[in-house]
């Protein structure tokens, strides 16, 4: 399947709202980035193109494809068929005429819907009434097929193999019209692609979001119509009822207004029409009512995820009701066979069913997880009890922690999403820090106390010095006087002439050895002078050091 929900990473914040609205279980896949941010991309093979993320995500992540852009580039060229779905007068209910003349005046031909929802209703009655069919889902809605076919396909034996009002339509211009141009669909829908692409039987969905855009950023002024009148000279026949097909329950009320006793349960929207197919599935044939009208918006299609109205749903409503009084007004019903309607009379003798079915391709399910794995995943995810694997917090966007492990399971996430996981991952951390502080705020205090120990150390040690240095001094003093006296007593013996020569000369020697040892003492003396200012120096620059290592343990044992 081409890719049509697409996400923008960088916009993309985690915080698991697709993932939270998305009825479909395996088209979200959740991974953590090396930045440690949570980035959630779409499975294309399992994704329904819902829309109900785009229209959910408030960080403009999530947006669709549709095929405005290549069928506005072709429409000088060809001749194209303009098919308009009932929606646009509840979405635009002052200018869709006017979008529409815009078309027709590009060369377009422009047709009803309407006409086949008329189709899509006589055919399902003419089913039913016949017992060709048995209890039935019905299918104008493509991401309900889309659901059915991927997620619980034994439900295709209901899912009615009636065509759409769009595909009934389509058939109509093409079998029996004759018809072969292009055909562009102007619809709310997104999802409607993945149908068209299963069919092969329209070109291009244009959206009514991406079309406004379109022209908006073109500068095409549309001009407005009167917001009461809901006819227009269509190139074929305008529909009747089924004008309210978009409205919840349009197709049911169109089965009511030929055959009230049809026994029909309706549903819509995403939190409550899935799980119910889901209840539908596992339910015994004989609960199921003959009808099953669903529809994934829950207001209809008139709100639809690309539809860009500004419209509240009592507006669209409103449209809606007015819609209906004038498709009835236009209905004609003759006095024969019980006042039965002549356009379905009118199909009963032109039309075959079974020109209006289609079939279906199922996928195969994903295989259900083991306790067993499962287990592991839960101990991966920190989740070691039975309250921790029941605590349902729904913050990864899953209804339930087993929801959230089949998914991580499947690859679809991670235990890092898990909020459980990770609390325990930061108590562990805290737990891990808190014993670092401690073992740091040990090592800060030995610290302080050997620092304070070499601070008295350096203490005596200087007093040491101070002494060496007054010692030195008076060494220095001393040897210098009694060097000049050994001095004196050298030159006194010399000149002396009283004295035995020999003892004068063996005395001045001994003098004069004794002069150069003093001497050396002083030169000693000097150079401990010199070391101990050295050492001075070195002591001063030791204690500012460890002043500044003081101060900055003190600050760390503070934090």
């Amino acid at each position: 399947m081409n890719e049509i929900i697409i996400v923008k990473p960088e916009k993309c914040v985690g915080c698991n709202a697709c993932v939270r609205n998305c009825p479909a279980p395996e088209a979200n896949i959740t991974k953590m980035l090396n930045d440690g941010r949570f980035v959630t991309t779409v499975d294309p093979e399992r994704c329904i193109t819902c829309g109900e993320c785009v229209r959910t995500c408030n960080h403009g992540a999530r947006d669709y494809l549709d095929d405005t852009e290549i069928f506005m580039s072709k429409l000088s060229r060809e001749k194209m068929i303009v098919l308009a779905t009932p929606a646009i007068k509840s979405v635009f209910p002052t200018q869709w005429k006017g979008i529409l003349d815009f078309f027709r005046n590009k060369g377009c031909i422009i047709m009803d819907v309407s006409f086949g929802a008329d189709i899509c209703t006589w055919a399902h009655l003419r089913a039913v009434e016949a017992k060709k069919v048995g209890n039935l889902i019905t299918q104008p809605c493509a991401a309900i097929v889309k659901y059915i076919e991927i997620y619980q396909p034994r439900l295709l034996r209901n899912l009615s193999p009636i065509h759409s009002p769009i595909a009934c339509a389509v058939t109509y211009i093409k079998k029996y019209m004759h018809r072969t141009n292009p055909i562009a669909v102007l619809s709310p829908c997104i999802a409607k692609k993945t149908e068209f692409m299963e069919t092969g039987i329209v070109e291009y969905n244009v959206t009514f979001n991406k079309l406004k855009e379109y022209l908006e950023r073109n500068d095409i002024n549309i001009p407005s119509n009167s917001v009461h009148d809901f006819e227009y000279p269509f190139d074929d026949q305008q529909g009747q009822v089924g004008a309210v097909y978009p409205r919840p329950g349009g197709l049911r009320d169109n089965l009511w207004l030929h055959n009230p006793d049809i026994n029909i349960t309706t549903s819509e929207g995403v939190h409550k029409v899935y799980p119910e197919l889901d209840m539908y599935a596992n339910m015994p044939e004989y609960k199921h009512p003959e009808v099953f009208d669903v529809l994934s918006c829950e207001f209809g299609c008139n709100v639809g995820p690309a539809s860009g109205t500004s419209q509240t749903v009592f507006d669209v409503m409103a449209t809606m009701r007015e819609v209906e009084k004038e498709a009835k007004k236009r209905r004609k019903t003759g006095i024969f066979r019980g006042g039965e309607d002549r356009l379905f009379r009118k199909f009963d003798e032109e039309l075959r069913i079974s020109d209006f079915m289609r079939s279906y391709k199922p996928m195969n399910p994903s295989p259900v997880p083991t306790e067993k794995q499962l287990d592991v995943v839960y101990k991966s995810m920190g989740k070691h009890s039975e309250a921790d694997r029941n605590y349902n917090c729904h913050a990864c966007g899953y209804r339930s922690c087993r929801e959230m492990a089949i998914a991580i399971c499947r690859g679809l996430n991670t235990p890092d999403n898990c909020i459980v996981h990770a609390k325990s991952v930061l108590v562990a951390r805290h737990s891990e820090l808190a014993t670092q502080h401690e073992k740091l705020a040990e090592i800060t205090s030995e610290c302080l106390s050997l620092s304070d120990r070499l601070k008295n150390d350096i203490k005596q040690i200087t007093e040491s010095m101070a002494n060496i240095d007054q010692s030195t001094s008076k060494t220095s003093q001393r040897a210098g006087q009694v060097n000049m006296l050994l001095s004196n007593i050298v030159t006194f013996c010399n000149s002396n002439t009283s004295m035995d020569e020999a003892s004068v000369k063996q005395m001045v020697s001994i003098l004069q050895t004794t002069i150069k040892a003093f001497g050396a003492l002083d030169d000693n003396v000097n150079t401990t002078n010199a070391s101990t200012e050295i050492i001075k120096k070195s002591i001063s620059e030791i204690t500012k050091l460890i002043d500044e290592i003081n101060a900055t343990l003190h600050k760390a044992e503070n934090n």
